[in-house]
């Protein structure tokens, strides 16, 4: 019975232009080094340059054994725009005015992004799959895999460079095996993408 294993990430810490730190390198560099005894088969990653420049520092200690691709439907979108009854209180500035037209593309992408990688191999051997996108994304594929109401994306945020791992198999439920672990970060590179509070 083959198993897809969906290792995800959000990307390293960017700046306000989008691009890199070093603090988000070093937090790739050291998701690699935890990734790197894993029988990684493809790391995809999201078009927005915070995501490819993740996946390359992190490819560095996979070996480069693992091919490095992009993958459209990891791109930070808003993948469900709930109705005024179901938009939380504390989200309605959030949403307020949100286009209809740009609310539908959203969701398109996250439905494609759940039929192509949120299911269990068709047939053949285990697969090893590395995704590294935004917050919003990672949520998504949680709620899905916990077939939570949509609107269960909105609880649910990501550190950068923290790891998510999502385990399908044929005939069961999704399992999830870990959500925002970020025991690779030491102290001091943990929790950046989320606002500035106290933190466990």
């Amino acid at each position: 019975m083959a198993t897809r294993y969906l290792y995800i990430a959000r990307h390293g810490d960017a700046d306000a232009f989008g691009n890199l730190t070093d603090t988000g390198r070093e937090q790739a560099r050291l998701l690699g080094k935890r990734l790197s005894h894993l029988p990684i088969h493809t790391v995809w990653h999201s078009p927005l340059p915070r995501a490819v420049d993740t996946a390359g520092e992190l490819d560095l200690f996979l070996g480069g054994g693992a091919p490095v691709a992009e993958a459209t439907e990891l791109v930070d979108h808003v993948p469900y725009v709930p109705a005024s009854e179901e938009t939380p209180p504390s989200w309605v500035p959030f949403f307020d005015g949100y286009d209809p037209e740009d609310a539908a593309a959203g969701h398109k992408i996250a439905r494609s992004l759940t039929a192509r990688f949120a299911h269990a191999p068709e047939q053949g051997d285990d697969v090893h799959e590395m995704l590294i996108t935004h917050a919003y994304p990672i949520a998504w594929l949680i709620r899905d895999a916990l077939d939570a109401p949509p609107t269960r994306w909105l609880g649910l945020s990501s550190a950068n460079a923290a790891l998510t791992v999502i385990e399908y198999r044929p005939g069961t439920f999704p399992s999830i095996s870990m959500f925002n672990d970020m025991s690779h970060l030491p102290a001091e590179l943990r929790w950046t993408g989320f606002p500035s509070t106290l933190h466990p």
